[in-house]
């Protein structure tokens, strides 16, 4: 789910932040915008493939991060959050299921596109697909230190992020067959 990954990107933010506190809201924000923005090729093309790259982010990440810590500011240091929440949530696509309108059944082997590679990566399937019930674990899990850590806006957004994850948890398995198309 596209909040797991957003909470994954609020332990990065955690991690800039007790570094300098000062920067932790627009940091928070930054990571968790990074951390979604790759799922917004749902909208623009194809899913897991248009905006995800699993290696190229790293390679813009990599120099951000570098000129974020020779030139910190609340812009360096957001860059450099966003990208790599953006790379972090494109590599641990490869860890769900497949594409498919289904992905319970297993009938499709694209986990996420490498664009560097040219070709799809396998799914491993260690969360079965998105939205299944130990993604909703990991999301809950993974958002807590967020929820102990950040007030205001932050904590906000992710109690509504978890609200939308317990949802679409329980509505998966039926969307398919409610909104045909949604997941073609």
């Amino acid at each position: 789910m596209t909040t797991t990954h957003a909470a994954m990107g609020l332990l990065v933010a955690i991690g800039v932040a007790r570094v300098d506190p000062g920067v932790a809201t627009p940091v928070a924000l930054a990571a968790y915008a990074g951390s979604v923005a790759p799922d917004l090729d749902v909208f623009v093309g194809q899913h897991r493939h248009t905006l995800h790259y699993p290696v190229w982010y790293w390679v813009v990440t990599v120099p951000a991060v570098g000129i974020a810590v020779i030139a910190p500011s609340v812009p360096t240091v957001a860059a450099a959050a966003f990208l790599g929440c953006a790379a972090l949530h494109s590599s641990t696509d490869v860890l769900g299921g497949g594409l498919g309108v289904k992905p319970w059944i297993e009938d499709d082997e694209r986990g996420v596109y490498s664009h560097y590679h040219g070709r799809w990566l396998p799914p491993l399937r260690y969360v079965r697909w998105d939205g299944a019930p130990e993604d909703l674990v990991f999301a809950v899990a993974l958002s807590a230190p967020a929820l102990l850590y950040f007030d205001g806006v932050v904590w906000t957004v992710v109690v509504a992020g978890l609200g939308a994850s317990v949802v679409y948890t329980v509505t998966r398995k039926r969307l398919p067959d409610l909104v045909p198309g949604l997941f073609t």
